[in-house]
């Protein structure tokens, strides 16, 4: 049984694990990854990965990690709240740190493949997968690998234009992340209020919504509404077996069936509409990113093992 060093990379901690290849925790632990300068990061990943070699026998290297990550080259582009990641080798840099191979992938991707392998989407072959928080995120599966796209933004559904105002020729364009994110529905409410958006979160404005308060509750009709509009559009543009939502939203036990409602407004309004989106939760919650920086790699590996035969 081969065992695995995996580490999900994020603004306030790094996440570690060995796991084997079926996807067993053997041990885990985390570490605080801000403020980091790429030394000190550098040297934090090569003394748990070395410590752990030695003690399981380890045999690669995972990672899973923000910004625009090109896994062919191991270099990340774009932003994240840890800057130093971003410009640095980390197939060179790591591999030559550890002798291991080294395999990176985005953090949502990462989180994606987690529910391929092992959660929700194990039994299927293309698949949505939504993260609904500050913004709107997410990754397309085909054949259960990710799709990047020519410019890597594939599964960057939350810059979809859903609604387009239009005042005297003056045209506001305004995005799913925009209008369907639990951010938007805070600035939402807080706009009709007459409050910072600072001020609420979303388990205040869902407590009010139950407690009676008009407003929070007209909010919310639009965001669910909103949300369904953008999983209408995704079915009909990817036509996934399933469409699977994440982020803290995710752990309300009514929002599949309050997107559901909103679904069934549209799908009677266009009569040529005949698909309806399948619509599941995320199965995992912390250990997704781990997990699926691991599927990641196995799959970079025997595609890599299949390219050596065929040129042989």
């Amino acid at each position: 049984m081969r065992n695995y060093m995996v580490f999900d990379v994020g603004g306030t901690n790094v996440k570690y694990a060995v796991i084997n290849e079926n996807g067993d925790f053997l041990t885990k632990g985390d570490f605080p990854s801000s403020p980091y300068d790429f030394d000190k990061f550098h040297s934090d990943i090569v003394s748990v990965t070395l410590e752990n070699k030695e003690k399981y026998n380890v045999t690669g290297l995972a990672f899973s990690c923000p910004g625009g990550v090109d896994s062919e080259t191991g270099i990340i582009g774009g932003a994240s709240a840890l800057p130093c990641i971003h410009g640095p080798n980390f197939k060179e840099i790591f591999g030559g740190s550890t002798g291991l191979p080294v395999e990176i992938e985005n953090d949502a991707n990462s989180a994606a493949l987690g529910e391929v392998w092992k959660g929700a989407a194990k039994d299927n072959q293309n698949v949505m997968f939504t993260i609904i928080g500050t913004g709107i995120g997410g990754a397309v599966i085909k054949d259960r690998k990710i799709h990047k796209g020519a410019n890597l933004h594939g599964g960057e559904i939350g810059y979809m234009v859903v609604n387009v105002e239009n005042d005297n020729g003056q045209y506001t364009f305004r995005t799913w992340s925009h209008v369907a994110a639990t951010g938007a529905l805070v600035k939402d409410v807080a706009k009709v209020k007459g409050v910072a958006a600072s001020e609420l979160n979303g388990k205040m404005i869902f407590e009010a919504a139950e407690a009676g308060d008009q407003d929070c509750i007209d909010s919310i009709e639009k965001f669910y509404l909103y949300l369904a509009q953008g999983i209408y559009n995704i079915q009909y543009v990817y036509d996934p077996e399933k469409v699977i939502l994440g982020g803290a939203i995710s752990s309300r036990t009514d929002l599949i069936e309050r997107i559901n409602e909103k679904l069934d407004i549209i799908l009677d309004s266009i009569e040529i509409a005949k698909v309806r989106p399948v619509i599941e939760i995320c199965h995992f919650k912390n250990d997704a990113n781990l997990l699926g920086a691991l599927f990641h790699y196995l799959q970079r590996q025997e595609e890599q093992i299949a390219n050596s035969v065929s040129i042989i």
